[in-house]
């Protein structure tokens, strides 16, 4: 999509990066390091503390990745045996069923459904088994800013203490969130043992480019995914850690603002999106928005993206390329609104004159 977004000049409200800079205090901390030669990471531990209560030892549970995609898939090929059952929520940030597949996994799937894509709970009690690992998660969740819910955080909880399943938990958004408090749920009773909590820094500091990520864990679980971590990449960039560093230790205020100004063009993208004529499905957190694309006529999401791109001159991300069945993604697209207002709405008024209802 971002190929044809460079060919058709489109405006690039698909892919997930931020069209502007991260702060200038964290790129400074990064110069620096260079020129100082140091490291260190507890910060990690600090600010998880902060966030979730729970004192980590940074020595032996927190392990340092390139991006989250990394900390996921150490975690995957170190906690994960073939044959494995590991549940799924589709829609699914991609790397997910790619990595669960190289670890011979056997991935069971429960489906979110709009308009708010909440938990079958039946459902999920129906698919753990005595072959049940792993429940890896996401929230707030890549594609639909879906947040989960105390309620469903607790029964997931109640579900994998009964049946000794682990949790892994992709928060790499956990700062982007707008509608409620974000929940860890290695903060819940008796889930900090069972859980490998996974993030980075690139979504919160707009330094998607660094790929520093994390997942903190017990060190049960913080040995396997060091074993697998060792052999993916071994290391991490260590002025970009020491930069990290400096950035986790960054006031609230910087997080109040980060939001305010999220908020904002959030605002501009959903209202721009209604008044196109998108059925625009609720987005509690992220910076995405899903739509369905329906009342404008073509057959399935990336027909319609095509469409989009080529004859209209913005991008939006097929929403079928997260689900395991296709099928339940071909009415929906998602946007982004990790952009400069401008370039929002600019893609909105071209939708505006070119878009028209089938």
């Amino acid at each position: 999509m971002s190929m044809l977004a460079v060919k058709h000049g489109a405006i690039n409200l698909g892919q997930g990066f931020p069209n502007f800079d991260g702060p200038e205090f964290v790129k400074e901390a990064a110069i620096q390091a260079i020129k100082d030669g140091n490291n260190q990471y507890a910060p990690v531990a600090e600010r998880f503390k902060n966030d979730t209560g729970l004192v980590v030892d940074p020595e032996k549970e927190v392990t340092v990745t390139s991006g989250c995609t990394e900390a996921i898939a150490a975690t995957i090929l170190g906690l994960i045996n073939p044959d494995d059952e590991v549940i799924l929520f589709a829609p699914f940030y991609d790397s997910y069923e790619a990595t669960l597949s190289m670890a011979g996994a056997k991935i069971k799937c429960i489906t979110l459904r709009p308009p708010d894509f909440s938990i079958p709970i039946d459902e999920l009690k129906s698919a753990i088994s005595k072959n049940t690992r792993a429940i890896l998660m996401n929230t707030p969740h890549n594609p639909t800013g879906k947040m989960f819910t105390r309620d469903e955080l607790n029964t997931i909880a109640s579900l994998c203490i009964e049946n000794d399943v682990l949790v892994f938990s992709d928060e790499v958004y956990d700062k982007l969130a707008f509608e409620m408090d974000h929940i860890s749920i290695a903060s819940l009773p008796g889930m900090y043992e069972r859980t490998v909590t996974l993030n980075s820094l690139g979504k919160t500091f707009s330094l998607t480019g660094w790929k520093i990520g994390w997942a903190i864990a017990p060190p049960h679980l913080t040995w396997g995914v060091r074993q697998a971590h060792s052999y993916l990449t071994f290391a991490t960039s260590t002025p970009m850690q020491h930069a990290a560093a400096v950035a986790l230790q960054t006031s609230d205020a910087y997080y109040a603002e980060l939001k305010r100004d999220y908020l904002a063009k959030k605002k501009i993208l959903e209202d721009g999106l209604k008044a196109v004529g998108f059925t625009v499905y609720p987005s509690s957190g992220t910076y995405f928005i899903i739509v369905d694309h329906t009342p404008f006529g073509l057959e399935d999401d990336i027909s319609f993206c095509e469409y989009l791109i080529k004859e209209v001159g913005v991008v939006a991300i097929p929403t079928s390329v997260f689900y395991l069945n296709k099928e339940d993604g071909k009415n929906l697209v998602r946007f982004t609104f990790c952009k400069d207002e401008g370039t929002l709405r600019s893609a909105v008024e071209r939708m505006k004159q070119k878009l028209s209802r089938k």
